[in-house]
């Protein structure tokens, strides 16, 4: 494979450069990703944002620390945090956000730059290829600037090794010339806050994890979260909603406002077109039957996977790749795509010889479990 052009002197790393097998490697990752990205993005369910969708959640989104709804311990610590860096007159520490996708991760990187007053330029790790890029971007920032970085898990590790100094010492180190004449540079950056966010903690290296003075986990909301955030949806999208029709896009919300506020639209659609504009509960109900979302959430595809496990495996225990031969799926889609909602209801388990169908999971789909005989084995 031939190598690309080396960027100019001043942007030169000399560790842009993938081996052949690396940039594959890569490629094959971000394929794979992507797929699994558009799969998610299908779904009626899916905690992933639609393009089509960005200019309408933008409207829904808060805009101020007091207007955001739930996560309580999260605002709380924020709030310290702001106020306590507002006070010193000062850039607020770095900042990482992580937890399932559609919790308001982004929401928040905004509200953090409205109440300090600061700008914020909004990138993600996979559009930051190179060292340069990250050059480009953080030498056009300005002190208390907010640089929020969207799945910041997928930077280049090339790209992570020049953040270190941008983010602990806030400098640039540039290399000049090439060979003997070469010389390293480092520019002074002003002091801005770096933003992360994503949902694959693990995936973080520890240097770059260190690097964050003040880390926050998101998690699902609660029900009474979820029917105040589909109240003040609907307030703002001028949908009449009587309490029960709340209720009743709450509850198969998956603890997600993003999957809230994309099931109210559709049932105000429903509203608008088979009834008199009014989201009642009955309305409501037929509407998300049509979408064929369950009361806990679940879809089609949930539901298939569930009664392959039960009804052509015996409940389990099957292998990963039988399921999703089974129901024409790639196995990487089930796992990152469907299991982790069910996994979190108790309608799965995870063991060594395989996935197995919970009684929790017989109930729902109104299957009589099976009696199983425990017998004590003698080792």
């Amino acid at each position: 494979m031939a190598n690309e052009a080396c960027p100019p002197a001043h942007l030169c790393y000399n560790s842009h450069k993938c081996s052949d097998s690396a940039i594959v490697e890569e490629s094959s990752f971000d394929s794979n990703y992507r797929t699994i990205t558009q799969i998610m993005s299908d779904r009626i369910v899916s905690p992933s944002v639609k393009q089509e969708e960005l200019a309408l959640d933008l409207s829904l989104r808060p805009k101020k620390l007091a207007e955001y709804i739930g996560q309580d311990k999260v605002k709380e610590n924020l709030k310290i945090l702001l106020e306590a860096a507002q006070a010193r007159h000062e850039a607020v520490d770095h900042i990482l956000l992580y937890g399932p996708p559609g919790l308001g991760k982004t929401t928040l990187a905004n509200i953090i730059a409205n109440e300090m007053n600061a700008a914020i330029k909004i990138t993600s790790g996979p559009s930051i290829e190179r060292p340069g890029d990250l050059a480009a971007i953080v030498t056009n920032l300005r002190a208390g600037d907010i640089l929020f970085i969207d799945e910041v898990h997928r930077l280049n590790r090339a790209v992570e090794e020049i953040l270190y100094p941008a983010m602990e010492d806030f400098a640039l180190d540039l290399i000049t010339g090439k060979g003997p004449s070469a010389r390293s540079i480092r520019l002074k950056l002003p002091r801005f806050t770096v933003v992360g966010a994503t949902t694959r903690f693990a995936m973080l290296s520890a240097p770059l994890r260190d690097r964050f003075g003040a880390v926050y986990r998101l998690d699902y909301y609660d029900l009474d979260a979820m029917q105040t955030i589909v109240a003040r949806s609907a307030h703002i999208l001028g949908a009449e909603i009587e309490a029960q029709a709340v209720m009743e896009i709450a509850q198969r919300s998956r603890g997600t406002p993003r999957v809230a506020n994309r099931l109210l639209k559709r049932v105000r659609d429903y509203a608008q077109v088979r009834a008199d504009g009014t989201i009642t509960a009955e309305v409501a109900h037929q509407a998300l039957a049509l979408m064929e979302v369950d009361d806990l959430g679940l879809d089609e595809i949930d539901r298939k996977v569930l009664r392959t496990i039960i009804e052509k495996f015996g409940g389990g225990p099957v292998g990963l790749d039988t399921i999703a031969a089974s129901i024409s799926e790639e196995a990487d889609t089930i796992m990152d795509v469907y299991e982790p909602y069910l996994l979190q209801l108790g309608f799965l388990d995870r063991t060594p010889r395989g996935r197995t169908a919970t009684r929790h999971a017989y109930e729902h789909l109104g299957i009589q479990p099976p009696e199983r005989n425990e017998q004590k084995r003698l080792l």
